[in-house]
């Protein structure tokens, strides 16, 4: 449920993926873990914007067998896959470090300053920021500069969602657009990353009850991921990303603090 609902939501998942079970005194369960988990909010993601995720495969295929090159659908789809090289390449090479379960990227301290530096410029964006682009007048330099923001979501604590959102705000687009256009380019990312993971895990030997355990904890990420992508929509509909912001900022500052005072190791 943890990874469900903060996956898709700016707030980290993989920074919760840390802080409770650093409260309940369990073990870090690795990136690769949250990685596999992923695939739920995969689910959620499509089934939410189905009508867009159709609409964006079938008029590409369809614009290729016409030959139309300038199709708007097709030119998306090539940006969207243009914009995740960035983070399938920086996630090739820091593989060994972002899977260790003792990783300095996983460190506490770095989520802590991470969750407040993000606040920071995601309050920016909401201050400074027109709103007003829709995701249909997006040029592929748009599509780059979100590509290159979700590398940062390597770092516990930044957020794919959030480091997209972010970026698409500062880029002008409205609210309800920056989520939709973060949404439809973290497919292929999320894709990548949880489709290696369970081949990672095949690998590893894990056993029927693991595969279990994971299929259980898939349903269950799948469905608080679809619930957490409709209040999402509905809170930047009606309100603004300021919810965010201020959960984060005090998510990172009581995190920081708590490890000041060795309250939490």
């Amino acid at each position: 449920m943890v990874q469900g609902i903060t996956e898709l939501l700016p707030i980290s998942s993989t920074a919760h993926m840390r802080i409770v079970p650093a409260l309940l005194g369990w073990r870090d369960p690795g990136s690769a873990f949250s990685a596999a988990m992923q695939l739920a909010a995969l689910a959620a993601v499509i089934s939410y914007f189905w009508q867009d995720v159709r609409r964006l495969a079938v008029g590409s295929v369809s614009a290729i067998g016409r030959r139309q090159f300038a199709d708007p659908d097709l030119r998306m789809a090539i940006w969207i896959a243009l914009a995740t090289l960035p983070i399938m390449l920086a996630g090739v090479l820091l593989s060994d470090s972002l899977n260790a379960c003792h990783s300095p990227f996983r460190a506490l301290p770095v989520i802590g300053w991470a969750c407040v530096a993000m606040a920071m410029l995601m309050a920016l964006t909401e201050i400074l920021a027109r709103h007003r682009r829709r995701v249909e007048n997006a040029a592929l330099l748009d599509a780059l500069l979100i590509g290159l923001a979700q590398v940062g979501a390597l770092i516990p604590g930044v957020s794919r969602s959030g480091s997209t959102l972010t970026a698409a705000l500062a880029l002008g687009f409205g609210r309800e657009e920056a989520a939709r256009f973060s949404f439809l380019l973290g497919i292929p990312a999320i894709t990548l990353a949880g489709s290696k993971e369970l081949w990672e895990l095949h690998k590893a030997n894990l056993d029927m009850y693991g595969w279990s355990v994971l299929a259980l904890g898939l349903v269950v990420a799948s469905i608080s991921a679809f619930a957490a992508i409709w209040a999402l929509m509905r809170v930047l509909e009606r309100f603004s990303a300021w919810p965010f912001v201020l959960y984060r900022g005090a998510l990172g500052v009581l995190l920081l603090v708590a490890l000041a005072n060795d309250w939490l190791i």
